[in-house]
């Protein structure tokens, strides 16, 4: 039956068979659970009962006249400080890469190796580096003469904690950007390149002029996952420092997962988790205004 109809028809139902399978688990896993969240923002659920009373906006409400709730969007501000660090050493990295240099895979490795670390692993181990009394950070900065340092709380000091939990992100994200950057600059017609040269422009003005130029749309996409990635910030702060101290490195993720699972307020974390969604998206829509004006040229 399936080999009389015609190959246009085939083709159309095996098209479509393909789809089903992929459909059918993204409105299962992603679609449906999303309508259940918006569902959840207008209850006051307690995450068993199997009655959710109806509240209406009450929960946004709560969230907006609670200044606690948006204050710890004050510690994500150190994550995207230090994406931005990230970044522009990816990119630094990436253009050295990109050249004639002995042993460059070997060092394109070795910075990427990070990234494919476990972040529960990665979080433990700078548990470790920070650690106040015998970490290897505090040890190395004792050996270099600067005992004014050495005895540093790094994860117990409010103004430190969140720029040292970011630290590990840049140190564990920086080779995967620094591979986008350098998949971006091997793009770039290398006839471009070589008439710069032959009219003299210095390294720095081929950089500037033409390197980050054709880069920009690559570094509007990291800079698109490093805004959401500050955040959206969970696990780091979570295993290192549970939020403390004093709560000085919750992050509103943290937050969110603790007014869902320690206090069993599944409706306002649901609240809160649709507010997340909405400020990234109008994040991100004033990062592509600012780095779209003036338009292509």
């Amino acid at each position: 039956m399936f080999g009389s109809l015609s190959y246009s028809k085939q083709k159309m139902i095996i098209i479509i068979s393909f789809l089903t399978v992929p459909l059918l688990l993204l409105a299962t896993f992603t679609y449906y659970p999303a309508i259940k969240l918006v569902y959840y923002s207008f209850t006051n659920w307690d995450g068993y009962s199997p009655e959710k009373p109806w509240v209406g906006l009450d929960n946004y409400r709560e969230v907006f006249a609670n200044p606690d709730i948006f204050k710890v969007f004050e510690h994500n501000f150190a994550y995207f400080v230090m994406g931005i660090i990230q970044n522009i050493i990816a990119i630094y990295f990436a253009v050295i890469l990109n050249n004639r240099l002995r042993g460059k895979n070997f060092f394109r490795i070795l910075l990427f190796l990070p990234y494919i670390m476990n972040g529960v692993a990665v979080a433990f181990m700078f548990g470790y580096v920070f650690d106040t009394t015998n970490g290897s950070l505090n040890l190395l900065l004792g050996s270099l003469g600067l005992s004014g340092l050495s005895d540093t709380s790094w994860l117990g000091t409010e103004g430190l904690v969140n720029y040292s939990l970011a630290s590990t992100g840049l140190w564990r994200f920086m080779g995967y950007n620094m591979v986008i950057y350098i998949a971006s600059l091997q793009a770039i017609p290398q006839d471009i390149f070589e008439a710069a040269k032959i009219d003299g422009a210095s390294s720095m003005q081929t950089l500037w002029r033409i390197t980050l130029p054709n880069m920009k749309p690559v570094i509007q996409l990291n800079l698109f996952l490093t805004v959401t990635g500050a955040l959206e910030v969970f696990d780091l702060p979570f295993v290192l420092t549970k939020g403390g101290p004093a709560g000085a490195s919750q992050t509103y993720v943290q937050r969110v997962v603790d007014t869902a699972f320690a206090y069993n307020n599944y409706g306002l974390a649901s609240a809160m988790s649709i507010i997340l969604l909405f400020f990234v998206v109008f994040v991100l829509l004033i990062q592509q205004l600012v780095l779209n004006r003036g338009g292509n040229k």
